[in-house]
């Protein structure tokens, strides 16, 4: 799943480095929740929680079944 997971942030990063972020990969738990660190404007970003869950998270999702959530560590 790790894997997966790091090949489909790839998709995303694009529009975060658009905005000056961007996401890096930290680990997936073996209960589904992927680990991740917003950095760059996201790190600081009032719109970084939305970012991360109604982006990030809603595509993870939607794309490998075993995700549950996706946090910022």
């Amino acid at each position: 799943m790790k894997e997966e997971v790091r090949t489909l942030l790839n998709d995303v990063r694009p529009s975060l480095q658009a905005d000056g972020g961007d996401v890096e990969f930290v680990d997936v738990t073996g209960d589904g929740i992927v680990k991740v660190k917003l950095k760059g404007a996201c790190s600081s970003c009032p719109m970084a929680q939305m970012t991360l869950k109604m982006g990030i998270e809603k595509y993870l999702k939607e794309k490998i079944p075993g995700v549950v959530e996706v946090v910022a560590v």
